[in-house]
């Protein structure tokens, strides 16, 4: 039976175990981020904040969203550097685009990606890390490059693979789209 990955399965998920995890920000993002000049960046289905809060370190003015209000509140103690917002990304509309739009494990496909690529300025980079498809998480967790859906007209796809890393106690089988949007059709 599919998961429902909804505001109150998110904050029971979080509950106790937000705030005790000091994560390294995700290495794709630490690669990508630091090729590009510091903007206006949004984390989207931020979790804990690690990447938002890297983000922020390094230059950038970042707007980090997630649907679970008790995972924020863990965050918002890490630091106010961030602007951190309590929202549903399929409701949830910016004052503008980004620079990057980045976006690590959220549990969502075909609209959301639309929208986070909407999202995406001209000349920004649109970076989605996801799960693998495999036995580990159920398939409504689960992505691949295809289910991201980049017009090849208006994006330039620089990594589009599944990478395995090590990490403390295995190994994580990740999905991972990077592209940046063209300023035009043609550029």
């Amino acid at each position: 039976m599919p998961h429902a990955f909804d505001q109150s399965y998110w904050d029971e998920h979080w509950a106790g175990a937000a705030g005790h995890a000091q994560l390294e920000p995700h290495p794709q993002l630490v690669e990508e981020a630091g090729k590009l000049p510091p903007g206006r960046a949004l984390d989207a289905g931020c979790g804990e904040g690690t990447e938002a809060l890297w983000l922020a370190e390094h230059g950038w003015r970042v707007t980090a969203v997630d649907l679970s209000e008790e995972v924020l509140r863990h965050a918002r103690e890490r630091s106010s550097a961030v602007e951190w917002v309590c929202a549903d990304l399929l409701s949830w509309a910016p004052d503008g685009q980004f620079d990057l739009v980045a976006t690590h494990y959220v549990h969502a496909a075909g609209p959301l990606f639309e929208r986070l690529a909407e999202w995406v300025a001209p000349g920004g980079t649109l970076l989605v890390v996801g799960h693998h498809h495999g036995e580990l998480h159920p398939p409504e967790s689960t992505i691949t490059v295809h289910d991201v859906g980049l017009a090849p007209e208006q994006w330039e796809i620089t990594v589009a693979e599944n990478r395995t890393r090590k990490v403390p106690g295995g190994e994580l089988h990740d999905t991972i789209l990077c592209a940046r949007k063209l300023s035009s059709p043609n550029a």
